[in-house]
């Protein structure tokens, strides 16, 4: 009876601290959104990347996406029409139709990398980049896969808090959503995706998505406008740092599903384990950009053996130190390097830096400041703008 007594008020404080630590776990989620130089980085980089891939390949974006293509509009309409894939390429056949679609993904990827009203121009940088790779889906590769997935989970994050045009402005004007330039971009999406509703060019998954977005962000709109200190905003505010720390989370999660999916699948097969894996894509021209250097490489058994049980060995445990800052972040650079020099050897800048945007989510935020201050040659700070994301 004694001990039971005893231990009651024993467990009675177990209880109380775990309802402590989820009361700040709960708050520290809803009351802020995290990484805001991770989810920046993030978003510069794939936008950058999409950008850089848009403008190299514009003198062959007709046979790349286009009407001039080796897959013609029949062919994938009869694809799209089976997979429900997303395209506005596929809205009509015509020539100027493609030239706006593609001149249209240019200018979103250059505003959404500058973080011009960042949550507007990524729904365009989204609907850009899924249009051009669901119209020819066999032009992409690895690299193009996670451009593809991250452009979706860019819409879902508050990543122009920091190193954006929007985080200047809120600086500046006291709110991220100032100035006429926002409605009028919203009402022109919103007349875009009116005719694609009427017309019936959305399926009823995408016609509801783009429908909330739309309308959440108008609502933002009104309340930041109208309501910019009342119980309205703040819980709007809880809202999108939940949405923003959930899609974090996914990215997070993607970047170590890739690396142990790829991984383990290496370990599974003989290619990697007799270094054939990447001695023979070093003599093909298709990926020898520099022949002289990747002859030396090949000719070397030793680093052959080195760079292919690393680049598994890497892969395969990256996944499970991302909770040990130390290791993570040896790993990281590793991968980064790794990844610079597929992009010099094998001459895959783009899916280089896709990987290498991938990659950036997990970098210290130390790191991204200091890198920061130096870009701009002033002091570091880590406190991002308040209103610097908001929707609108």
């Amino acid at each position: 009876m004694v001990d039971a007594v005893r231990r009651a008020p024993a467990a009675a404080r177990a209880v109380a601290g775990a309802r402590a630590a989820g009361g700040r776990a709960v708050a520290r989620v809803s009351g802020r959104a995290l990484g805001p130089y991770q989810s920046a980085v993030v978003r510069i980089g794939f936008s950058a990347t999409w950008l850089f891939f848009l403008l190299r390949e514009f003198p062959h974006r007709g046979e790349l996406y286009g009407p001039d293509g080796p897959w013609s509009f029949g062919l994938a309409e009869r694809l799209v029409a089976s997979n429900h894939a997303f395209s506005v390429l596929m809205w009509s056949d015509s020539g100027l139709w493609f030239q706006t679609v593609y001149a249209v993904s240019v200018l979103s990827s250059l505003m959404l990398m500058l973080g011009w009203r960042t949550r507007a121009t990524s729904v365009v940088f989204m609907v850009g980049v899924l249009s051009l790779q669901n119209r020819s889906v066999f032009m992409g590769d690895g690299g193009d896969n996670v451009i593809h997935l991250m452009a979706i989970y860019l819409v879902l994050t508050r990543c122009a808090r920091v190193w954006s045009l929007d985080a200047r402005r809120a600086r500046l004007r006291g709110s991220a959503s100032a100035g006429a330039a926002g409605p009028v971009l919203w009402g022109v999406l919103g007349a875009v995706f009116a005719y694609g509703a009427v017309t019936e060019r959305f399926s009823h998954g995408w016609l509801a998505a783009f429908a909330a977005l739309w309308t959440v962000c108008a609502l933002w709109w009104m309340v930041d406008r109208y309501e910019p200190e009342g119980e309205g905003r703040a819980v709007l505010d809880v809202l999108a740092n939940l949405v923003h720390n959930a899609g974090l989370l996914v990215i997070m999660a993607e970047v170590c599903l890739i690396y142990a999916t790829a991984g383990w699948y290496k370990i599974q097969g003989s290619r990697w384990q007799d270094g054939t894996a990447l001695y023979y894509p070093l003599g093909l021209d298709y990926f020898s950009p520099w022949p002289g250097l990747s002859g030396v490489l090949a000719g070397s058994g030793t680093m052959v053996m080195l760079l292919s049980y690393g680049t598994v060995a890497v892969q395969v445990a990256f996944p499970f130190t991302v909770f040990n800052r130390r290791i993570k972040n040896v790993l990281l650079a590793l991968m980064m390097l790794e990844h610079a020099g597929i992009a010099v050897l094998l001459g895959l800048p783009f899916f280089s830096l896709a990987m290498i945007a991938a990659d950036a989510v997990f970098l210290p935020t130390a790191f991204l400041v200091w890198l920061g201050a130096r870009a701009s040659g002033g002091v570091p700070r880590v406190v991002p703008a308040p209103d610097a994301a908001s929707p609108a």
